[in-house]
């Protein structure tokens, strides 16, 4: 007979954890209390090198040549089981698209919505990959300095300065923008002055800010590349998140009238009228040569 209690062990918990340490399985403690992932997870999911290929581009002579950086400025996300997770924007998601906008001609304005510094996944980093290494020190300054996100919009933004907004990966994206009234405003702003907005992976999180009690979501009915709830479901399992995702991004934009360019973390991009997308830090390259080549032609 079962009368539904669930009884803990502290001692087998503790043996589960050291076997789990002793095989590369478990998160790793950082100072702050947050968990980083594992061994064997950063060995699976990360590399010294990014897939970033360069590509020589005809300068951009459109005077529209600024791209708008939405980043977070958070850094833990809180699991199902209470544990931190150490995440940030994930630097390749981030700078391999920079890099083939940069080659191109744009230039960037990095924001966060309060203004404090942008923050990157650095266990995730790429140390071996010197186009990375290069563009990250060229704007390292603006990342730790950026743009507060709530002065731009009550300055109010001219359309006539910008060619698209982009909003990188990296689970901290689903960090306080996904709430955050500026941001919103933003990608309304960008939506009704006809200028692109680009994204990957977790960035589509910041979209839900576009859905207010006063008004639908902005991307129903959109066709998008996102990072799939059934991967982030299975990483717990290898120690890449220390826990259980406190709610899912898919489905979530599913519900929303979203439709899936992918089922898993892949190389997918997609276009969808005025919205770029990429499934995975797998996608980073190929999101930025789609969006140069998407900006470019539209200004031709």
């Amino acid at each position: 007979m079962s009368f539904g209690l669930v009884v803990s062990y502290p001692h087998i918990e503790r043996k589960k954890f050291m076997l789990r340490k002793l095989l590369g399985l478990a998160p790793k403690l950082e100072s702050d209390g947050s968990y980083s992932p594992s061994a064997i997870a950063l060995k699976l999911a990360t590399s010294d090198t990014s897939d970033y290929k360069e590509v020589v581009y005809s300068p951009v002579s459109d005077p529209k040549r600024k791209v708008l950086v939405l980043a977070t400025e958070q850094k833990n996300m809180e699991m199902g089981n209470g544990k931190l997770f150490s995440t940030g924007n994930h630097p390749v998601e981030t700078l391999v698209p920079m890099l083939h906008l940069r080659n191109a001609g744009y230039e960037f304005e990095i924001a966060t919505p309060s203004g404090k510094p942008a923050v990157i996944e650095m266990w995730a980093f790429p140390h071996k990959d010197e186009h990375v290494n290069s563009i990250y020190s060229e704007y390292k300054k603006q990342l730790e300095n950026p743009t507060s996100l709530d002065s731009l919009v009550a300055n109010g933004l001219s359309a006539g300065d910008y060619a698209a907004v982009f909003v990188p990966g990296g689970h901290g994206a689903m960090l306080g923008l996904p709430d955050d009234q500026s941001v919103g405003s933003v990608l309304k702003w960008a939506h009704d002055n006809d200028l692109f907005t680009i994204s990957i992976c977790h960035g589509p999180a910041a979209f839900l800010a576009t859905c207010t009690s006063d008004s639908e979501f902005l991307y129903q009915g959109y066709k998008m590349a996102v990072f799939p709830d059934s991967v982030d479901a299975q990483s717990p399992m290898i120690g890449y998140l220390p826990g259980k995702m406190p709610w899912g991004l898919s489905n979530k934009l599913k519900g929303l009238g979203v439709l899936l360019a992918n089922n898993k973390a892949d190389t997918t991009v997609c276009r969808d009228r005025l919205l770029i997308t990429g499934a995975s830090p797998l996608a980073a390259d190929a999101l930025g040569k789609l969006a140069v080549e998407t900006l470019t032609s539209s200004h031709t």
